[in-house]
C-alpha cells in the first residue's frame, strides 16, 4: 500500500487492482502512471497476474465484485491481451480501465491490419532475440555489480560510478532488465578521493562514465541501517565522499544525476537520453 499526501489519512485507501495475463508490469506502470496523478489519496495495490484462463478471469471478477461492496469504489486497470478473458472480465461491476481495449483497436485502425490479440507477449519470450539480450544485460550486471569484476569492463554500455549506497545497483538492474543495456556500477572508496584522478579501471572509459550523487543526510539514513554508528555512516563522511565525488565528475566532464530527487526509472531515463545523445 502506498500513502501519500495529507488529505487521504482522513479516509481508507482505495483498492486498486492490476490484471495481466502475464507478469503484470504493465498494468502496474501504465496504472501507476494514473495513480501518481492524485497525491491526496491513498491506495492499497493488489496485482493479480497469469490470468490465463476463463475460469480464472470468473474468479477475478468474484474478488471485483466483492471488494464493490466494501465502503469505497475499489478501481481496476487491465492488460489481458486475448479477447475470452477480457469479455468475462468486463462482467464485473467494477470501474475496469482496460488498457488494452482503449489502444489495441487504434493502433489495428491505423496499421490496417488486426494484431495477434494474445497473452505474454510485452514480456514474455515473444521477441527471443531482445529477451537473449535482456538476460544477457543482467548476467553482466550480476557480474559487474559495485566493482566485483573488472573483466570485459570495456564491453559496458554504461560505467554508473558514485560512492557506496547512492543508489547505483537499482539502477543497473532496471537498465539492465528493462532496455538491456551493459552496466557496470563502479564504488568509489576513500583512497579514490586522495587525487582528481579517475580510478584506474575506468580511467580509459570516461566517455561511458555516469555519476550518480544524493544528499549527505539520506545517504547517512541508508549506511546507518548498514553499519549502525559507523565513521562510515557518519554525516560528516557521506558528506566528504559526496563533495569529493561531485568534484571528481565536474573535473572530468561527467555527467550526473542526484538520487535523492528521482526514482530509479527516472535516473534510467535520463541517463539513455544523456547517452544517445552522445
Amino acid at each position: 500500500m502506498a500513502v501519500e499526501g495529507s488529505r487521504g489519512a482522513e479516509q481508507p485507501p482505495v483498492p486498486v487492482f492490476f490484471l495481466s495475463d502475464s507478469t503484470g508490469i504493465s498494468a502496474e506502470t501504465m496504472g501507476n502512471a494514473l495513480l501518481i496523478q492524485f497525491p491526496d489519496l491513498r491506495f492499497e495495490r493488489r496485482l493479480i497476474p497469469f490470468i490465463s484462463t476463463v475460469e480464472e478471469a470468473r474468479k477475478v471478477v468474484g474478488i471485483l465484485d466483492a471488494a464493490m461492496r466494501g465502503p469505497i469504489t475499489p478501481l481496476a486497470f487491465s492488460t489481458t491481451a486475448v479477447t475470452e478473458i477480457r469479455d468475462e472480465l468486463h462482467k464485473t461491476s467494477c470501474p475496469l480501465i482496460d488498457f488494452f481495449d482503449l489502444h489495441m483497436s487504434r493502433v489495428e485502425s491505423i496499421l490496417g491490419t488486426r494484431g495477434l490479440h494474445v497473452a505474454a507477449r510485452l514480456h514474455g519470450v515473444g521477441d527471443v532475440k531482445r529477451y537473449n539480450a535482456r538476460m544477457a544485460a543482467v548476467e553482466y550486471a550480476i557480474e559487474h555489480d559495485d566493482g566485483q569484476s573488472l573483466r570485459a569492463l570495456d564491453k559496458a554500455d554504461v560505467i554508473l560510478v558514485a560512492p557506496s549506497r547512492c543508489g547505483k545497483t537499482p539502477t543497473t538492474m532496471y537498465l539492465a532488465l528493462q532496455h538491456g543495456v551493459f552496466v557496470a556500477n563502479y564504488p568509489l572508496v576513500d583512497e579514490d578521493f586522495d587525487d582528481n584522478d579517475l580510478p584506474r579501471p575506468i580511467r580509459g572509459l570516461r566517455d561511458r562514465c555516469f555519476g550518480i550523487t544524493t544528499n549527505p543526510a539520506r545517504l547517512s539514513q541508508v549506511r546507518q541501517e548498514r553499519r549502525p554508528n559507523s565513521r562510515y555512516a557518519s554525516l560528516e563522511q557521506c558528506a566528504y565522499e559526496l563533495r569529493r565525488a561531485e568534484a571528481l565528475f565536474r573535473s572530468h566532464r561527467i555527467p550526473m544525476i542526484n538520487s535523492a530527487t528521482k526514482s530509479v526509472e527516472e535516473m534510467s531515463t535520463v541517463i539513455l537520453q544523456t547517452r544517445n545523445a552522445g
